[in-house]
């Protein structure tokens, strides 16, 4: 897998450890989004993403105040930097709705699946935004996983759903978020991104559920745990995929996220009796080749960076 995706000498410790975190962070996350199906339309879906935004705020901060790196490095935040995170937290909560709607109204593998579409669309968005030069392998990556798409939702059949397109609306939202991210320098420290791009998500979620009136009290202390596990989970699931992006190359450790394919499975088959295998075969097989696909030629253009850097 490692020569695969081009690299041959990597610090295996770490690399051990990055796909720990991503495992981890990938199982929370799944966590996260088998609790709000599991509690359907008892609240709406704003206030799902507020829950999660209000309490994912806890393990953000407690990572914030043992980030030794982040309390010695100078300020360099500035009101562009500012700007660009309150834009990745509109996009960051315009996906959060798209995908609890989606797993409200989908069996849980099928949105799941659905949804990591990401690494697709963040290739088609980083021509506009970044400028970058996207190659024959990277277009035919996306084109592969754009068929295999289709090949879930089936357009136009009878056993199309319109709620197929809200994973797609959702992995847009989070590719758009990840191609922002790299319009910040490197001397911007990563909470400081997180913290400003979570504040956003939490204030428009609530101020969503305000115009929109969509707010339910919440009836219990056990719906109250419940919703706290939402925030827990996403929030603490986000801080250890960061950990293993940064640990070494992301490249390198990103085809470790689709693991989230197989405990998506077992998850919905565990807690709803659901095993849509048929219907996701084998327009699966396009998505997942295709964002391995990109991964790969990823990993490539970091090797020849790298070597050109030695030179």
């Amino acid at each position: 897998m490692i020569k695969f995706l081009g690299f041959n000498k990597i610090n295996t410790s770490s690399l051990q450890k990055a796909i720990i975190y991503m495992l981890i962070g990938v199982f929370l996350l799944d966590i996260m989004g088998i609790i709000i199906k599991s509690m359907d339309n008892k609240y709406s879906v704003m206030q799902y993403a507020v829950a999660r935004n209000f309490f994912g705020l806890f393990p953000l901060i407690v990572y914030l105040i043992i980030s030794y790196d982040f309390r010695i490095k100078k300020n360099t935040f500035n009101f562009r930097h500012k700007l660009l995170s309150v834009t990745r937290g509109l996009s960051i909560v315009f996906a959060q709705g798209c995908f609890y709607l989606s797993i409200m109204n989908l069996e849980y593998a099928t949105a799941a699946t659905l949804v990591f579409s990401t690494p697709i669309f963040l290739t088609a968005l980083s021509v506009p935004i970044l400028g970058n030069v996207v190659g024959y392998w990277r277009w035919s990556a996306v084109l592969l996983g754009f068929l295999g798409i289709v090949i879930i939702i089936r357009p136009g059949s009878e056993i199309f759903s319109i709620y197929a397109l809200l994973p797609l609306g959702a992995a847009f939202g989070y590719a758009l978020s990840s191609v922002l991210v790299r319009l910040f320098p490197k001397e911007v420290h990563t909470t400081n991104i997180q913290l400003y791009t979570q504040l956003t998500t939490l204030i428009a979620a609530i101020l969503i559920c305000g115009f929109t009136l969509s707010f339910s009290y919440i009836s219990s202390f056990y719906d109250l745990f419940l919703l706290a596990i939402i925030g827990f989970t996403g929030g603490t699931g986000v801080i250890f995929l960061i950990w293993g992006y940064r640990l070494v190359e992301p490249s390198l450790i990103a085809p470790f996220e689709y693991f989230g394919l197989p405990i998506a499975f077992a998850l919905g088959w565990v807690f709803f009796s659901e095993w849509p295998f048929d219907k996701l075969f084998p327009g699966i097989l396009g998505i997942v080749g295709g964002g391995l696909i990109i991964v790969w030629r990823e990993g490539i253009k970091s090797r020849e960076k790298f070597s050109n850097f030695k030179k």
